[in-house]
């Protein structure tokens, strides 16, 4: 039985066989396209769940085409890959609507990791509500839609699930290792740069002004809290 589909995007053959021959090992369905444009047209034939995306390609970079995805589906996981190890470079992935980012090189255990935790989705805790409204937010998880008043917002799947792990713990701090552990799984709890970038995009989008917060507020040293009773 297949573990997930994964669509391999990247300019370099060696990449691609590598990631190729240790994802089919590993029990996945895997194809694997040369650049962003092939990328594309596979996306739309080969229907994966998860893309293993290239930041660094010519013709059409992989945040170009991480956004192009994203403009058309919420539900297909991306893992943005690169060499370049800076803060800016996650930062843009993340805003392109990236799950996860890998530095080149990476070890097995740690792509293997990464896939795992990106097709991990946040489950629904039993009895939950799936649909909220706070004010004029309204969030409804069943449908992967949130609205504020007339405008609907479009959420990044790792930005919904942080939203629904914050509202399934309404009121309450949460600490960034457990959110990290949530929303990306297991393997992570120290990556707190993933998770404040990602908190900083939610935040444009669900907020009035972002830089004053009123639903999800920072509890300092600890993480962060979804406050239900926003004083507008």
């Amino acid at each position: 039985m297949s573990g997930g589909r994964i669509l391999v995007v990247d300019d370099a053959p060696q990449i691609r066989r590598i990631m190729r021959e240790t994802l089919t090992g590993a029990g996945y369905e895997v194809d694997d396209a040369r650049n962003g444009i092939e990328g594309l047209e596979k996306l739309r034939e080969f229907r994966p769940d998860l893309v293993l995306l290239d930041i660094n390609m010519p013709e059409m970079s992989g945040l170009d085409v991480c956004r192009a995805i994203r403009s058309d589906s919420t539900n297909i996981a991306i893992i943005m890959l690169t060499v370049r190890k800076s803060e800016a470079d996650k930062v843009a992935a993340l805003d392109a609507g990236a799950d996860d980012f890998i530095t080149k090189p990476f070890s097995t255990p740690e792509l293997m990791a990464r896939v795992r935790a990106a097709l991990r989705r946040v489950p629904v805790t039993t009895g939950s509500p799936g649909r909220l409204q706070f004010g004029s937010l309204i969030i409804d998880f069943d449908a992967r839609t949130v609205t504020r008043g007339s405008a609907n917002i479009h959420l990044t799947p790792k930005e919904l699930d942080l939203l629904r792990y914050l509202t399934q713990h309404s009121d309450k701090a949460v600490s960034h290792r457990e959110l990290l552990q949530a929303v990306w799984g297991p393997d992570y709890g120290d990556q707190v740069d993933y998770l404040r970038a990602l908190v900083k995009n939610l935040r444009k989008k669900i907020e009035l002004n972002s830089e004053d917060p009123r639903y999800i507020k920072t509890e300092p040293w600890v993480g962060y809290r979804f406050n239900t009773s926003p004083d507008f």
